[in-house]
């Protein structure tokens, strides 16, 4: 039963790992859990994992990082540098995985073959 579920909802086992990542997040303390939380939901924007293992994967590195950062008390600026948004862009592109939009460039890419084959018979 539990296998059907999971082709219709993806791994449970993993959900359980991201409910773990997330509480992990919300425990850090300050400043370190805002500026986690708010580099995790540009993760969900920017990252479109399809593929679950390489996303937990990530998340585990995340909050690892994180942690370790609260731990030694390592300013936020050392670890995300001057420009936020590179520094989220580069730590999700370290990961190679299945994204969303794969996807939609196979569909792309067929379409436009399927276009050509209807074009010239």
């Amino acid at each position: 039963m539990a296998k059907w579920i999971e082709t219709i909802t993806g791994s449970l086992e993993q959900k359980k790992q991201y409910k773990l990542y997330k509480a992990r997040i919300d425990a850090l303390p300050e400043p370190y859990g805002t500026a986690a939380k708010a580099l995790q939901r540009y993760f969900m924007y920017y990252a479109g994992f399809t593929d679950g293992k390489t996303l937990m994967t990530m998340m585990g590195d995340f909050v690892e990082l994180w942690e370790r950062a609260a731990v030694d008390g390592t300013p936020v600026r050392t670890i995300v540098g001057e420009d936020p948004v590179e520094f989220a862009e580069t730590f999700a592109q370290s990961y190679s995985g299945t994204h969303w939009i794969d996807k939609e460039r196979a569909r792309l890419i067929a379409s436009i073959e399927d276009a050509e084959r209807g074009g010239t018979q």
